[in-house]
This record gives structure tokens, sequence and C-alpha cells, in this order.
């Protein structure tokens, strides 16, 4: 087989096994080559629309609607448009769509399309934006309603540690502000308590509090989630406010703002600065009146560097800056989270728990905690469903289920090492020791079994045992 002949046949085995629409004309509009991806998303069969011209396989477009023409025409790319529309089955499909003509040194020989489809993901934001919209609008549910939405304030920030109280500090002080603020914590550390807590105890609380992880949308429906649509911003766009909108006279939770894209933070630069916002195909300007409290998990200062934060948006956010303390810096406050969440659980499980015995404090203190307080939270959670109900206290036992989660080698497991004060043979001889007991736990005690976990023999394991008096 020729080479050339073997480079067509591997291309089309790519193109065809490729998990994006892709369709070809040459310079005579005609297709030459139509995937399986693309055939399936438009309910077509590629027999239909190979060798033909595009406009009598879609009769709807013309040489000014098409794409793909226009594209042949100026020789200009259209990357990353967003297309709602029927496909030949009659089923409604959203797909964000790039365009790019094809040349032969300077010659332009034909157009591309790639449709990536987003149908579920178009589904699930319009969801959002409906659920939003109703909560907006929905009366609050009475005190007794067990549906009622969880408003967080400042008694829910559990700790008396000075990084904590000189966080809570400053995030007080600007409840009585309109200033936008700029919350830094590491995750698991509790931005959203901090930013919900802002809100329902300062001047807005009247007003709604809308959150929206920016790192959790694409980029192409993100920009309508923010501002709205209208009726003609793409195909098929519908009119609908979007949650700058829903947030007027409140306040807008904007998480991980340095996840959008820069041409977005620019947009967002101009509205913050302006006070109005336009839908995306609109051509009112509609003022608003939102509070922006933006959050990151990364220091700032290193998105500026690594280039994914704008500095002039940045320095528009950084009005009130608020840094809060990963728990491996507020390590004091580790027995009142324990109290707390053993309470909180103690409710939900109906369990009686008192406390955690004092080797497993000892193992909380030491451990480095890389998902903070809400891993703290899951970990007692953990054991608080694995202690018998009439227990009193949480013993090491009780937190097996936490062991497999902690094997990974990059975290330091808590129910390992002990205290650093000692001298190394006694200090390793303690994580051998701790090895064993957790090894005998996992496998209930079967002297056999252990050994096959902790890559030993049963004489080696059983000799150990009476080493260490297990």
């Amino acid at each position: 087989m020729k080479k050339v002949e073997f480079y067509k046949i591997l291309m089309q085995n790519i193109l065809h096994h490729a998990d994006i629409g892709i369709h070809v004309i040459d310079k005579e509009r005609k297709t030459v080559i139509y995937n399986d991806v693309m055939a399936r998303l438009e309910g077509l069969k590629r027999e239909q629309v190979l060798g033909k011209d595009i406009l009598d396989i879609f009769p709807s477009l013309n040489e000014e609607t098409s794409t793909m023409i226009k594209v042949l025409h100026t020789g200009e790319s259209i990357l990353n448009r967003t297309q709602t529309y029927l496909n030949f089955k009659g089923q409604r499909i959203t797909t964000i769509n790039s365009t790019i003509p094809l040349y032969n040194e300077d010659e332009i020989i034909g157009a591309m399309e790639l449709s990536n489809n987003i149908t579920h993901i178009k589904n699930l934001s319009d969801q959002l934006i409906e659920l939003q919209s109703e909560l907006k609008f929905k009366k609050s549910p009475s005190k007794n309603s067990k549906s009622q939405i969880k408003r967080y304030n400042f008694h829910d920030i559990i700790g008396i540690s000075e990084p904590i109280e000189m966080a809570k500090e400053v995030a007080k002080k600007a409840c009585n502000s309109n200033s936008s603020v700029f919350i830094y914590g590491d995750t698991g550390t509790g931005k959203e308590l901090f930013a919900q807590s802002i809100h329902y105890g300062g001047i807005r609380a009247n007003g709604p509090f809308i959150a929206q992880n920016c790192a959790a949308i694409p980029e192409t429906l993100l920009e309508g989630i923010l501002f709205g649509t209208d009726k003609g911003g793409f195909t098929g766009a519908l009119e609908r406010e979007g949650i700058f909108e829903q947030a007027n006279g409140g306040t807008l939770m904007l998480d991980e703002i340095n996840s959008m894209s820069l041409p977005l933070q620019a947009k967002l630069l101009r509205v913050l600065q302006e006070g109005y916002i336009r839908r995306i195909g609109g051509t009112k300007d509609i003022p608003i009146d939102v509070r922006i409290i933006a959050t990151t998990n990364e220091s700032p200062l290193e998105s500026l560097k690594k280039g994914s934060l704008r500095k002039d948006l940045f320095y528009r956010l950084n009005v009130i800056f608020i840094h809060i303390p990963p728990l491996v810096e507020r390590s004091e406050d580790i027995p009142i989270l324990t109290d707390y969440f053993i309470s909180k659980f103690n409710l939900l499980l109906d369990k009686k728990v008192e406390s955690v015995s004092k080797d497993v404090l000892d193992y909380f203190m030491e451990y480095t905690w890389p998902g903070n307080v809400r891993e703290l939270a899951n970990v007692i959670e953990g054991a608080m469903n694995i202690v018998d109900d009439n227990e009193t206290l949480l013993t090491r036992r009780d937190f097996i289920s936490s062991i497999h989660l902690m094997k990974d080698k990059s975290y330091r497991y808590p129910f390992v090492f002990g205290q650093r004060n000692k001298s190394l043979p006694v200090y390793l001889e303690e994580i051998e020791k701790n090895l064993i007991i957790n090894a005998l736990e996992n496998n209930h005690n079967n002297i056999t079994k252990a050994a096959e976990e902790l890559g030993i023999k049963r004489q080696t394991l059983q000799h150990k045992l009476k080493k260490f008096r297990i």
C-alpha cells in the first residue's frame, strides 16, 4: 500500500471516530467529508449529503446565512458561534460551531465546519436560569417549612483563632458598603459562607443573593447566563433575563472568577464601570444595581502572573479584600469545629456522640487538611455513619471509611502519623505499628488478609504483632 493511500485511510478513520461533527465542502460548495457524528447530529445520512451542493441539502439556508459559504467568500474564520435549531428529525439541538477556510498555499479550496453538541449543557443552563428566576420571585417559605433555603450568617462561621477572627472582622465591616469584595481562600475554606454572611448581614439583605460558579459553565453559555438573551442573539435564542437582572438590588457572587475567559472578563468590567447590561442580541441598555463578590481558590497575584485574571478587572473588584485562612493555619479551631460537626450530625443522623477520642483529636491536629473545613466535616460525617447508635465516643476504628480516601500519597494520612517530637527510630516504629493496626481494622482482624495488604508474609506479621504487643 502506498504511503499516500495509507495516510488517506488513516485520516478518514480519524475524522469518522472524532467526537465532534465535521463537515467539509470544496470551493464548488459540494460536500467532500461528512463524518458520522455530524450525520447523527443533523439527523441525516452521509449518502444524502456527500457530493451535493450545501444549499441543496439545506434549502433553508442561502448565500448570506450559510456560514460555510460566507467563509468561502471572505476567507475569515467564524469561531465558537452558538446555534440552536431543529435538525432533520425535528429534534431541538444546540451546538458550538467553528467554520474555517481551507487553503492550498494562497488559494481557498474549501471550508470546514466543526460542531460540538452542547444540547445537554444548554438544557441544564436553561433550567439553572429558570430555577434562579423562580427563587427570586418565590415567596420565602415559613419558618416551619423543611424546604426553607439555608441562609448563612456570621454565627455560622465557627472559630476563635486570630486568622479567622481577622477575616470575620473585615467581612463584617464590608456589610454596610456597596463596594465590590474579592475573597481568596483554598477549596473548602467557606468562601460562599462568607459571601452570604456579608449579604444577609448587610444593607442588601432584603435583595436577592445569587451565586454562579464561572468554571462550571462553558464560556459561550456563561455570557448568556450573566447578561441574558434577546430573540435574534443567536439562532434559536429566546428572550430571557440573565442573573445580573435577577440579582438587581442584591448581590451576585462570581465564584472562580479567574476561570472566566479574558474577553468575558472585559465585558464584565464594562458592566461594572457603566452600571448597565445589554442582553446578547439586544439593543436596549438595562440599568442594574448589583454588588459583586468575586471569589477564587488561587492567589490573585498568581492569577495575575499567569494571565488568567485581567489586572483592570482585579483592581475594580479588589476594593475590599478578604483572605480566608486554610485550616492548617487555624489549628486551634479544629477542636471547636469537631464539636460543632458532631452536634450537627447528631441531629441529622440521630446519634448520641459527645466527642472524639484523644488520639483521634491528636491526629486531627497533626493532619494538613488539604480539603480544609469541608474535608473535616466530611470525615466526621463518615465516622458518624459508622459509629453504633448508642456510642458516645468516636474512636479511630470509626474513621475506617476515611482510610481509603486518604491513602493517596499526596496526603499526610492523620491516622498513620504521630507526633514529630520523637527520635527517628521511635517515630518509624509508631508509623509501622499504626499501619499494622489499620490493616487489621481494614480486614476485620484477619491476619492473612492484613499481611497481604501490607505486602509481607503472615509469619512476619505475627512476629510484629508480638513485638508491638498488638
